[in-house]
């Protein structure tokens, strides 16, 4: 019961980017006077270096096998040298998590059109190329996507993104009341498509086959299965990547088709709405 008690008077952890978050667990680590140097280059170590190499080693290896002594090893310096330039395992995910979000591309902010409410012509085209950024983050980086949720994501990479879609979506002449409803639609879709994508990226590279290769041994595979094949063949879902030559190919039409589905709509509402003011 103290256990119990104890553990429900642990304050819960904000982010890494706000200044005074609560500590995980309540640990607490000694830091040394001065930051440590990374072997045979004082000057080498700093956040952004540890950043950038935690990103990698979460690309090589994944989460799981991703630790702070990992990491250190890979930097060349101890495990608890680390903790002069973060607290936690969890400050390093979500700094990687934002680090990777610095790929995305985002055009340059532009003004909303005046009257307020009018529309910008030009808003699909950078809605889609906002989604397609947002869909490569997911994509080169399987492990991004379970991270998204789970920590607060206001790293200044991640918010110039989210800043860039805002500007998008008030200039599409939707009413304010329906635009966060308007970047559900686009950017979780995006965000199942991306994921979905990107950890079928990797489990063929794991496999150690292509991705054309992997969708022929699968296909293949059902195809030998009555019960399965009868399944699939229920729905109307050929054998064949969907009459595309490629996986990717195939991929690329579908995440358009969507994209257009949902430009499509978002305009259906646009001209609804514009038709139903006085």
């Amino acid at each position: 019961m103290v256990a119990g008690a104890h553990r429900a008077k642990r304050p819960a952890r904000t982010s890494v980017w706000l200044e005074g978050k609560p500590r995980v667990r309540g640990r607490r680590h000694e830091r040394p006077e001065q930051p440590p140097a990374a072997a045979g280059d004082p000057t080498a170590l700093d956040r952004d270096r540890i950043t950038e190499v935690s990103v990698r080693l979460l690309d090589a290896e994944g989460p799981e096998k991703f630790s702070m002594r990992r990491l250190a090893s890979e930097l060349g310096v101890t495990a608890m040298s680390l903790y002069w330039y973060v607290d936690t395992k969890d400050d390093l995910l979500e700094l990687s998590l934002d680090h990777v979000f610095g790929e995305a591309t985002v055009p340059e902010p532009e003004p909303v059109p005046e009257p307020v409410g009018a529309t910008d012509e030009d808003w699909p085209g950078q809605l889609r190329a906002l989604a397609a950024s947002y869909r490569s983050v997911f994509v080169d980086h399987p492990w991004a996507s379970p991270l998204i949720g789970k920590y607060l994501n206001i790293g200044p990479c991640a918010t110039l993104f989210s800043n860039a879609v805002r500007s998008v979506v008030r200039r599409m002449g939707l009413p304010p009341r329906v635009q966060r409803g308007a970047i559900s639609a686009v950017f979780q879709f995006v965000y199942g498509f991306g994921t979905i994508e990107g950890h079928y990226v990797q489990r063929c590279a794991d496999a150690g086959l292509s991705q054309d290769e992997y969708y022929r041994l699968a296909m293949g595979t059902i195809d030998e299965q009555p019960g399965l094949r009868a399944a699939f063949a229920s729905t109307g879902e050929p054998i064949e990547p969907r009459g595309a030559s490629t996986v990717q190919e195939m991929r690329e039409r579908d995440f358009e088709i969507a994209l257009d589905l949902l430009v499509a709509g978002i305009e259906a509402l646009r001209v609804r709405g514009a038709a139903a003011t006085p």
